[in-house]
């Protein structure tokens, strides 16, 4: 059943209010849903961080926003690369001496797709290592600075998460024995969704509820994603689909980590995205969450290789 709770239209960005004086930080948000995200966030007087590979193309991204909202526009970048964990300490390290308060941190930034296998400089699987985690070590390391701010952690994970194993391959994590660009990244996005509720419990079983945190996933939006790691036969394909009405903008696509990092009363345990077809598009709300996504006993164990392999270990 369709969730009704922002009426038939579902979640706008018209819901917003004033967002001066508050600070967020995006991952991956020079193109696609983290650009749109920014946007949406910095007409409402936000100030955006953003945390990027792209030198030349955060720049880039910085002159489009300040184009369109002024050289008064508080958007800046801090470079970062999720695949190296060297590269994330950097990037933290630079947030937390020049970024005083985090009112949430959207973890939009993906690889997806990669044809053939592909090892981080760290030796993960490079869609494991970057969109799982690299992102556990920068949540980790802000964590600090989010929970002083009361602030939120919002995971964008992907649909693809159902469309995988059910659970995480912990006797190959780097899928040397089958390696499959989609049953590969499913993995990794199952595995954000599980840090994600995980984080969730260790935080309710430590009595420090005043960080949230929400997972969502974009629908089937128009973003550079597939452009830029998939095979030639995945980017046809999805050229051929993102001219149908079962693809909807990158704009729309940012919406739902909009709303994870700024609506109140939402639920933590629940994935929010499209409610429409498919769960592909339409009104944003509360979508279907599948109870393999925090099955515990695999969420802990993730949780503590995460800690090992990442070599942080979380202060909770």
């Amino acid at each position: 059943m369709a969730d009704t709770t922002f009426g038939p239209q579902g979640w706008t960005p018209e819901r917003l209010g004033s967002l001066v004086g508050k600070t967020f930080v995006i991952t991956g948000a020079n193109a696609g849903a983290g650009f749109q995200a920014a946007r949406t966030l910095l007409a409402k007087g936000a100030k955006v961080v953003m945390l990027n590979r792209s030198t030349e193309k955060s720049h880039a991204a910085i002159a489009d926003l300040k184009e369109e909202f002024g050289g008064g526009a508080e958007v800046s970048f801090i470079r970062m690369d999720l695949a190296s964990l060297a590269s994330v300490r950097e990037a933290a390290a630079e947030v937390l001496e020049s970024v005083a308060r985090i009112d949430a941190i959207l973890c939009n930034a993906a690889i997806a797709q990669v044809p053939t296998q592909q090892l981080t400089v760290d030796g993960f699987e490079s869609m494991l290592g970057t969109n799982h985690y690299g992102h556990f070590l920068l949540c980790g390391l802000l964590f600090e600075r989010i929970e002083s701010t009361q602030g939120r952690i919002v995971v964008v994970s992907s649909l693809g998460y159902n469309m995988g194993i059910k659970t995480i391959q912990f006797d190959d994590m780097n899928w040397d024995k089958n390696y499959h660009q989609n049953r590969t990244y499913s993995q990794s996005k199952l595995a954000q969704m599980m840090f994600a509720y995980e984080l969730q419990d260790r935080l309710a079983a430590a009595n420090r509820t005043n960080v949230k945190v929400y997972v969502c996933h974009p629908g089937s939006s128009r973003t550079s994603l597939i452009k830029t790691s998939g095979n030639l036969v995945t980017r046809m394909m999805f050229g051929l689909m993102s001219l149908s009405p079962m693809v909807q903008s990158a704009e729309k696509g940012s919406w739902p980590e909009v709303m994870c990092a700024t609506e109140e009363g939402l639920e933590q345990r629940a994935l929010y995205g499209p409610t429409g077809c498919m769960e592909f598009v339409g009104p944003v709300g509360k979508g279907t969450l599948h109870p393999h996504a925090h099955d515990k006993f695999v969420m802990q164990r993730l949780w503590d290789l995460s800690e090992q392999e990442t070599g942080f270990e979380w202060n909770l």
